[in-house]
């Protein structure tokens, strides 16, 4: 299963961004939930928000509830990450997973499958 995130970029403060991230390759359908982690450099990965493929169930992190929204197509095998009122602290590396198992949403090892992650940039 490859998995690969865009719509990075470089916005200013209060603007708005979308995360796309494609789920292809053999297996590609089996997949229990998807995710979005992000990553300063020199810091550790945090968890964004997450969603179940079966019934489109939600998670936020405290951080982002009410500006970011976590969106699928299951016909596309795709996720979406909808960013609004992005704040300079939300710079990072963006990147998008999918777990095959049930287990604590914000914990990356339940995650497998991993892409290669975006740039997100947001400038005072």
């Amino acid at each position: 299963v490859q998995l690969q995130a865009f719509g990075g970029g470089l916005v200013q403060a209060g603007d708005s961004l979308r995360l796309s991230c494609t789920v292809s390759g053999r297996g590609a359908g089996g997949g229990h939930r998807m995710a979005w982690f992000r990553q300063v450099p020199g810091r550790r990965r945090e968890f964004v928000s997450a969603i179940r493929w079966s019934d489109g169930n939600t998670y936020y992190a405290d951080s982002v509830r009410d500006r970011f929204t976590i969106s699928k197509d299951n016909n596309k095998r795709m996720v979406y990450l909808d960013m609004n009122n992005l704040r300079p602290e939300d710079t990072a590396v963006y990147y998008c997973a999918q777990s095959y198992y049930s287990g604590t949403v914000s914990d990356g090892l339940q995650y497998g499958d991993w892409g290669q992650g975006t740039l997100v940039t947001v400038s005072s």
